[in-house]
């Protein structure tokens, strides 16, 4: 199961006020008068590779909802280390913390695959809530589920070994981006996996050696999607199976 078939409605069925097409499955599944009363707060932005959306332990000034690329949410450590906590596509949006009233965030959001999307300011977000049922129940699921890919995440890399874990990791970013051509760099990758360099080199080279994915620098190729589900560990799966409990099949 793949992000592309939880869309419910085709792509330009809305805009933002500038006309601006949504493709964010949320922001595409809430209600009419949800979604009518949040459009004025949508601006269109570009999201380029390396742009910091979100500061580790910064006010929450924006909440994105991307229509393109990949966002990744890490852990700082004091001496500069990084780990993932997550990633977000299109089915998604940062600053969840903003949809419960919070005003900061542990995590830093970081665009790592470029792309577009919406930005809405925080305060113009909670004030739409307190009126729109519909956007709080779908933003408040969708942290919930976010919240298990956290913990799955956290098992993953904890008891299952690199090739198993880079396959999870690239079909969860495939789904996200729709693509079979990912424009990733080693250290990215190393950060997602919480491991190094040549980890990934090796865990890669594995996958390439079965035929299942083609590694240059800077970019994977996906050659054989189905196979490389067969390599990933169950943690996949566990996380697909919650997505479509979003209800947005």
């Amino acid at each position: 199961m793949t992000l592309k078939k939880l869309q419910v409605v085709q792509s330009g069925e809305r805009t933002n006020v500038d006309g601006k097409p949504v493709s964010n499955v949320i922001l595409r599944s809430i209600s009419d008068n949800d979604y009518a009363a949040l459009r004025p707060h949508l601006e269109f932005v570009t999201l380029p590779s390396h742009l910091i959306l979100h500061e580790a332990d910064r006010v929450l000034e924006f909440a994105f909802f991307p229509n393109r690329g990949l966002i990744s949410l890490v852990v700082l450590m004091k001496n500069g280390k990084m780990a993932e906590a997550g990633i977000v596509g299109v089915e998604g949006f940062t600053g969840t913390l903003a949809a419960v009233g919070l005003t900061c965030s542990p995590l830093r959001a970081v665009v790592q695959i470029t792309g577009d999307g919406f930005r809405v300011p925080v305060k113009a977000l909670q004030s739409t809530l307190e009126s729109a049922p519909n956007l709080q129940l779908m933003l408040s699921r969708y942290d919930a589920i976010r919240g298990v890919q956290v913990a799955q995440t956290a098992a993953c890399n904890r008891l299952h070994d690199n090739e198993q874990r880079l396959a999870r990791w690239l079909l969860m970013t495939q789904d996200r981006v729709d693509s079979g051509r990912l424009l990733i760099t080693h250290d990215f990758l190393a950060t997602m996996l919480g491991t190094d360099r040549t980890t990934v080199s090796l865990a890669a080279a594995v996958l390439q050696r079965k035929k299942l994915i083609q590694y240059t620098r800077g970019a994977v190729n996906s050659l054989n999607r189905n196979k490389l589900q067969e390599s990933a560990c169950e943690c996949y799966g566990v996380i697909q199976q919650y997505n479509g409990k979003l209800g947005l099949k």
